[in-house]
């Protein structure tokens, strides 16, 4: 029962991180580099830092991402094990709701 929560939990916790647009346009730049990002994101996203480190906050609690310190700026990248593991969730989430024949008229 206590693996069932915490499978609950864990893709509460991505939907919550997956729910702004912006989080997710996050996601979409970071997924797109080569390397981890170096750069200012506030130059790439047309919103306030301090709004945009709410984002990478919450991104961040979720284990979508990681954050570190890398001279001035930070180093962001894709949770590449955690974004596998969020993938796995939402399917094994979704996967039996979809086949489920109960709610067909």
């Amino acid at each position: 029962m206590q693996k069932k929560l915490d499978d609950l939990n864990q893709i509460a916790s991505i939907a919550k991180a997956l729910s702004n647009p912006i989080r997710i346009e996050i996601l979409n730049f970071l997924s797109k580099q080569t390397t981890c990002f170096h750069g200012d994101l506030a130059d790439i996203l047309p919103i306030a830092k301090s709004t945009l480190s709410q984002h990478l906050n919450e991104l961040k609690e979720a284990n979508l991402i990681t954050g570190t310190i890398s001279g001035n700026h930070v180093k962001y990248c894709i949770n590449q094990e955690e974004w596998k593991n969020a993938q796995l969730a939402f399917h094994a989430f979704f996967n039996p709701i979809a086949l489920n024949d109960l709610c067909k008229k």
